[in-house]
């Protein structure tokens, strides 16, 4: 019989964090709404990066966040709000944006989307319902009370999670919980600002409860993906129950809960670090989500420079992976729904290589360790699957055989390099293993050898 849940930590904390959601890796993030209609935001870093040398009040004033759009217009002064005036004159509001929003949508074809992020290897997608900006991608049947017709007519949410499941991934739905602008906050300039523009009303307690519960019942997600925080007066306790007993293998983020308590104190599947990669393996499950830039939303302010490589995005997946992490991988699309060439061009990139290397990342394990090197100074990343260990070159092989440090193989152990039916010729030496290669690289942005069985790592 199925575990029954009940709405208290204890029975939460019995929840574990299901295989498939240990073995995808790759999803991909969606940000779209009314501000992909201006789609603009100072072309600047973003928040972890700016706030430690210039401050909260000057990262809210240059937010890089096309999706803060609404926000940062209203902070006097801000370029954003100068290139508003600048583009729509004086009497334009944000909510101007809704009939242009609307009429660019009815064009929008879900299965061009489900098709890019199959061919990208993603495993699962998260699509945003509402951002901070209150704006719903579904027709709810709990409007907002203080904008009439504030949501999508299409319901873009149902379309989407029914097109991304026609193609074999799982779909999971973001929402923002902490932040509401029609509710209050508008305008945040500073960290004390950004705190009290959580709504804590019980009418605002409801609405949210009543959105994520109706979410649940229509979509069911195979994620919650909560934003900010949550109302103090949210029955999130009971929400997490009956998403489970309803979808025992969903998952839940960590991010119901900021900033409110410690995290080692409340429930949650994994946690969500923003542009931010980690140092080490971690036991508790991780999923690191960042746009291809410096914005989620699209900013047609940024140029490709602003964009990351194809190379870099391989090797960051390969990193995370290695440390018990998933990458979600935003994409901001057009008002219309087209994603950007510059977007799309990484990830098919990304799925091309997934293509030949993918059997080192899905369905792996972190191993004894993460990270090692070559002997001329390369980097390699570990994982594990079954009997095998999984070194994944970061970057190009010199002549001559591959030296991976410190690893001591079996003997008769195959090594195989991904992509290659042949085992390849191995010897093993006082620093480690040799591989010899058979013929000249490819030129491709990392490399995945197989190894079985599981090599011993010796110790410095």
């Amino acid at each position: 019989m199925p575990l029954r849940y009940e709405p208290t930590p204890e029975s939460l904390e019995q929840h574990l964090v299901p295989d498939w959601f240990h073995g995808a890796k790759l999803g991909i993030f969606i940000h779209w709404g009314l501000y992909s209609v201006p789609a603009w935001a100072p072309r600047s870093e973003t928040f972890v990066d700016l706030v430690p040398r210039r401050g909260y009040e000057y990262h809210f004033k240059h937010n890089s966040y096309a999706e803060w759009y609404w926000n940062t217009i209203s902070i006097e002064g801000s370029p954003s709000q100068g290139h508003h005036l600048k583009a729509y004159g004086e009497g334009f509001s944000y909510h101007d944006f809704i009939p242009l929003f609307r009429e660019a949508t009815r064009g929008w074809d879900p299965e061009t989307w489900a098709l890019l992020f199959e061919f990208a290897g993603a495993r699962y997608v998260v699509l945003g319902t509402k951002h901070h900006d209150g704006f719903l991608l579904w027709p709810s049947e709990h409007p907002n009370p203080f904008k009439e017709g504030y949501q999508s007519e299409r319901n873009l949410v149902g379309e989407l999670t029914d097109a991304v499941r026609a193609h074999g991934m799982r779909m999971g739905l973001y929402y923002s919980g902490g932040l509401d602008w029609t509710f209050q906050g508008l305008g945040i300039s500073n960290l004390n600002e950004f705190i009290q523009a959580i709504p804590q009303s019980e009418e605002y307690a409801r609405y949210v409860d009543a959105h994520w519960c109706e979410l649940i019942e229509r979509y069911e997600p195979s994620i919650l993906w909560n934003d900010i925080a949550y109302p103090l007066l949210g029955n999130k306790l009971q929400i997490f129950a009956d998403y489970y007993n309803r979808v025992p293998d969903g998952v839940i983020n960590d991010r119901f809960n900021i900033p409110y308590s410690e995290l080692g104190k409340l429930h949650f599947d994994f946690r969500t670090p923003e542009y931010t990669v980690l140092d080490s393996i971690e036991e508790q499950k991780w999923e690191s989500t960042r746009g291809m830039g410096n914005s989620f939303g699209f900013n047609r302010n940024e140029t490709d420079e602003d964009l990351i490589s194809t190379e870099a995005l391989i090797h960051m997946l390969v990193d995370i992976v290695s440390k018990n992490g998933n990458l979600l991988l935003n994409v901001g699309p057009t008002a219309d729904g087209t994603i950007p060439w510059s977007q799309a061009e990484r990830l098919l990139g990304l799925g091309w290589w997934l293509r030949t290397n993918g059997d080192a990342i899905y369905g792996t394990r972190p191993w004894q360790a993460a990270t090692g090197e070559t002997a001329d100074g390369s980097e390699v990343r570990f994982t594990q699957k079954g009997d095998a260990v999984y070194a994944v070159l970061l970057g190009m092989p010199e002549d001559g055989p591959v030296v991976i440090r410190g690893l001591e193989l079996h003997p008769g152990s195959s090594v195989e390099l991904l992509g290659f039916r042949s085992p390849l010729s191995w010897e093993q030496r006082s620093e480690g293993v040799a591989i010899t290669l058979r013929g000249p690289a490819t030129g491709a942005p990392a490399y995945g050898f197989r190894i079985s069985p599981a090599p011993r790592l010796r110790t410095p």
